[in-house]
Order: C-alpha cells, then sequence, then structure tokens
C-alpha cells in the first residue's frame, strides 16, 4: 500500500472517489461538481489530500485535512474531514494508514491536534477512530451548524 499526497495531477484518479464518498453521505452523485471543488481546494492549497494505492498503482481512499487554530490550545489543528475507503477494499486496514498518514503530519508540523466529526450512524468509523487514538468528545460543548439558505450548489 502506498500513501501520496494529491496534486493536481492526481483529480481523475480522486474526484470519483470524492464524489463515492458524497454518495456515502447521502449526496447526489455530482462527478463534475466534486472534481472542480477538489481542484479549488488544491489549486489554493486551502487543504492536503493523501491518496492510498493499492500495489497495482489504483487508488482506493483518500483523506482530506483542512487547517485551522484553536486560541485555546495556542496552535495549529488540523481537521480530518474527509476518509473514504472504496467498500470493496475495506478491512484492510486502508482507513488506519491513511489515519496514521495524517497523525504523522500533525507531529512533523508541530501541530497541535487533529479533530473529525463522523456520523453516529457510521459504525464503522466510530469503532476505527477510539482505536486510533481519538477521543469522544464528551464535555459540556455543544456544536452548532448554520446552512446558508442563499447556498446553491454549482451544477
Amino acid at each position: 500500500m502506498k500513501i501520496q499526497q494529491a496534486t493536481l495531477e492526481h483529480l481523475d484518479e480522486l474526484a470519483p472517489l470524492f464524489d463515492a464518498y458524497r454518495v456515502f453521505y447521502k449526496k447526489e452523485s455530482n462527478l463534475l461538481a466534486a472534481r472542480k471543488f477538489l481542484a479549488e481546494r488544491l489549486l489554493h492549497n486551502e487543504s492536503l489530500i493523501f491518496i492510498a494505492y493499492t500495489e497495482g498503482g489504483e487508488a482506493v481512499g483518500f483523506v482530506q485535512l483542512y487547517r485551522t487554530f484553536s486560541s485555546v490550545r495556542l496552535g495549529r489543528l488540523w481537521i480530518l474531514n474527509d476518509l473514504f475507503v472504496k467498500p470493496e477494499v475495506r478491512g484492510l486496514g486502508i482507513s488506519k494508514l491513511l489515519i496514521l498518514k495524517c497523525q504523522q503530519l500533525v507531529a512533523t508540523t508541530g501541530g497541535a491536534g487533529l479533530r473529525l466529526e463522523t456520523a453516529t450512524t457510521n459504525d464503522i468509523g466510530n469503532q476505527l477512530y477510539p482505536k486510533m487514538g481519538f477521543v469522544l468528545d464528551r464535555d459540556d460543548v455543544n456544536h452548532y451548524d448554520w446552512t446558508n439558505p442563499e447556498f446553491v450548489l454549482e451544477k
């Protein structure tokens, strides 16, 4: 298994994985919009993406990270926003390798930590993340989302 940082040159193999990830989260498939979204993130250095490849060179998974800061921790945080492995190769440890790559990135960049959120119904993720050292946040913290009612996804 090979883990490589994605560039614009990887869009053809990355976009279908990203589109499948969105479909997993009950979004309508839109390969062109997925490709455009990823291209903009990479072009503007707004995210960092690692791709997992089989020994045969097939792209089978990815993880996308975003940079942010924590005023409370006085340091950089990385948000593990997206993690996906093709269903037919799940159970082979690919997600673990992708997470380890993220943890190594945090350590080598002097980051304070790594945050993620996942659906409560994501049984696989909710079993995996504690095994990888993540602690479920059960503090007295509420997470809120606000959605712009005027936002329109470009087709």
